[in-house]
């Protein structure tokens, strides 16, 4: 057994043939140099230098992108805990690389003058990096943004001070070392459902904090984890689950999230506060590897098949006490906006109690309403397949 290099000398070493690669591959005459050119040129990069060829990263890099790249120094690499570049450079810890790398990489060329308007930004290992501005210095994760904006030919490069690293846990491991997500392991556990939350996903849980179960009725909980209440379990669990990492703003932006339950919770902002059906989100966007958390302070009930069978009904009768206040003042664009978005609500519920010929009036109408440039007639297109929407779920539910 030979002995591993210092983390210097195998720096080095990788570099020079790193740098050897890059040369051999760079066109001609180019007049901008790529992201890894750029990297080999300033010098200051020499351990991420090595660490893309140790990862075998340096061709994706390379590619036409483009990406924008958060490039820790040398200096941000030495901070690490002694021996982890060393350890992360060794072949059998290749994907732990890669997962760190990535972590520090997002598609697109997000210059700094859009870096300051974002709360974060998802990177390609599919986890989300925090950005925020602390005392006018821009901070992703932990780390502060030293010099931005250094353009290459396909993509940007924001220098920071240190290195960001990924979540390593999975969704099960995150919630037990929380520490306030007690009640939720033991009934995963009860629930058999471990198992499926440690797979690859990914999966979004909205997870009830320890207070939240105990808000539940007295004996509630004690009932629930019951061998002979196991299904009721699983489905009150699995409606708290839904398929894909989805973040805060996506969440909000849909209004909407189809459950592993079947039935879907609505997410809004009201009052100024952000919630889940009932319940307050407290903190969103807490990484795993296989998906994403956000903590509310209530433990949501999945719809009975009789609440479920009213809920489209429910929805066009809110939708039209919303909508037509708006219209009758003037506001027919936010009119026909809050249809067109219950509409398409109706659409895509599997259980929407309306027939084939209901369902093709509606599509039709959104169709015609999204095709139209006059905002009356948009608001009255919708209002009218609203209406007759409503008519056709009474008579099939006769």
């Amino acid at each position: 057994m030979g002995k591993y290099l210092s983390t210097k000398a195998l720096c080095v070493g990788l570099t020079l043939a790193f740098a050897t690669s890059v040369s051999q591959a760079a066109p001609a005459g180019s007049a901008q140099k790529d992201i890894v050119e750029t990297a080999v040129a300033a010098g200051s990069f020499k351990t991420l230098a090595a660490a893309l060829q140790a990862a075998d990263l340096v061709g994706a890099l390379q590619g036409e992108g483009p990406f924008t790249v958060f490039a820790p120094t040398d200096e941000a690499f030495a901070k690490l805990p002694k021996g982890t570049v060393e350890t992360l450079l060794k072949p059998e810890n290749k994907q732990k690389l890669v997962d760190v790398l990535t972590y520090h990489v997002v598609k697109g060329k997000v210059g700094s003058s859009e870096v300051v308007k974002l709360s974060g930004a998802k990177a390609l290992n599919g986890q989300q990096i925090d950005i925020k501005v602390v005392d006018g210095k821009v901070k992703t994760d932990q780390a502060t943004v030293l010099k931005t904006d250094i353009g290459c030919s396909n993509g940007v490069i924001h220098v920071i001070d240190q290195v960001i690293l990924p979540a390593s846990d999975d969704l099960p491991t995150t919630a037990i070392k929380a520490g306030n997500f007690k009640t939720l392991v033991a009934a995963a556990q009860a629930a058999g459902l471990v198992d499926a939350l440690a797979g690859e996903g990914p999966l979004t849980v909205f997870a009830p904090t320890d207070d939240a179960f105990a808000k539940l009725p007295a004996g509630t909980v004690e009932s629930l984890l019951k061998p002979e209440n196991k299904a009721k379990l699983v489905a009150i669990l699995k409606y708290h689950v839904v398929p894909g990492r989805v973040y805060s703003s996506d969440a909000l932006a849909a209004g909407k999230a189809k459950t592993l339950q079947g039935q879907p919770v609505s997410i809004a902002v009201k009052s100024g506060v952000a919630m889940v059906n009932n319940a307050k989100l407290l903190a969103t966007d807490l990484d795993a590897t296989n998906g994403v958390i956000h903590v509310i302070d209530t433990v949501i009930m999945p719809p009975s098949d009789k609440q479920a069978a009213a809920m489209p009904h429910k929805m066009i009768e809110s939708a039209i006490a919303e909508g037509a206040p708006l219209f009758n003042a003037g506001h027919p664009s936010a009119c026909a906006k809050v249809y067109m978005t219950t509409a398409k609500n109706l659409l895509s519920m599997d259980n929407h109690g309306m027939s084939t010929s209901a369902v093709h009036a509606l599509q039709t109408a959104v169709s015609e309403a999204e095709h139209c440039s006059c905002s009356n007639t948009q608001a009255w297109t919708l209002r009218h397949a609203l209406d007759s929407t409503y008519k056709s779920m009474q008579l099939t539910a006769r």
